[in-house]
């Protein structure tokens, strides 16, 4: 269920509207195959609810403003051309950038939005292709000619963290808390704050939600790394105090080996039945 309200401007397609969340424009889809919406600054997917899920799959804090120019708390942020403080600003530009619907597909069992990210001279630096059926598939792809970090830095709606464990994992990853390369548990479970990058070498994730009776399978194609991230009780910008509390971010990364030009990486989201 999607909590916010948005002001409706323009149709675009039958299943598709342009509308606006305070600041942010927003697309729109309502078909067949479920609920979408997303967020043109970032190409920015901030819900999607398949027609037989009772609860949206992706977490949007309650409290977002939807502020031109900043980043948006939930969905999934596109971190792009580099990850962290590895440039400035954090998590790169692309995800507080504004990017162009540039194509749609529509039939009766899928709905396709491609979102691509200009240059200063309108040339395309990335596109987001995004398939919406019986599962939610996102493609990226790098067309910068430097190399470039990305992160699908996606937040997973969960009933209670913790009563959710996430299978698939190795049982090493680099703490980025201490910095330090850690064993860890696998399957994992959370009663802390958890900020580990790992390596993408199984590449299916799986968020067993006890609280909600699910399980959403996370496909990683042509990633190098999966980052899984709450912060726990820590204070996070546009985040409640409880907010970490629904929420998991298990993330489809290329971190360690940065993309090439021309290169893609999918995150595919499937809603066990």
């Amino acid at each position: 269920m999607f909590h916010h309200t948005p002001t409706f401007i323009k149709q675009l397609h039958p299943a598709l509207s342009l509308q606006q969340l305070n600041e942010i424009p927003v697309i729109v889809l309502e078909h067949a195959v479920g609920k979408a919406v997303i967020a043109l600054q970032g190409a920015h997917l901030l819900s999607w609810q398949p027609h037989f899920a009772k609860q949206d799959l992706l977490w949007l804090s309650e409290i977002e403003p939807f502020k031109l120019g900043s980043a948006i708390r939930g969905g999934i942020p596109v971190c792009y051309p580099w990850f962290k403080d590895n440039g400035t600003p954090a998590h790169g530009y692309a995800r507080i950038t504004n990017w162009q619907l540039s194509q749609w597909q529509m039939d009766a069992e899928n709905a396709a939005l491609t979102f691509s990210l200009l240059d200063e001279h309108q040339l395309v630096e990335a596109s987001l292709k995004m398939e919406f059926g019986e599962a939610c598939r996102l493609t990226f792809t790098h067309y910068r000619t430097e190399p470039a970090q990305l992160a699908l830095h996606s937040y997973f709606n969960i009933g209670d963290i913790a009563q959710t464990t996430l299978y698939g994992l190795p049982k090493t990853a680099l703490d980025t808390l201490s910095g330090q390369q850690v064993c860890v548990p696998s399957p994992r479970t959370f009663e802390q704050e958890v900020d580990a990058v790992y390596s993408a070498e199984n590449p299916i994730s799986h968020i067993d939600d006890k609280a909600q009776q699910r399980i959403i399978d996370v496909e990683h194609l042509n990633a190098s790394d999966i980052v899984v991230w709450n912060p726990w009780q820590k204070p996070t910008g546009n985040m409640s105090q409880n907010g970490y509390q629904t929420m998991l971010c298990v993330e489809t990364s290329r971190i360690s080996r940065p993309l090439q030009q021309g290169e893609s990486v999918q995150a595919i989201i499937r809603l066990q039945r």
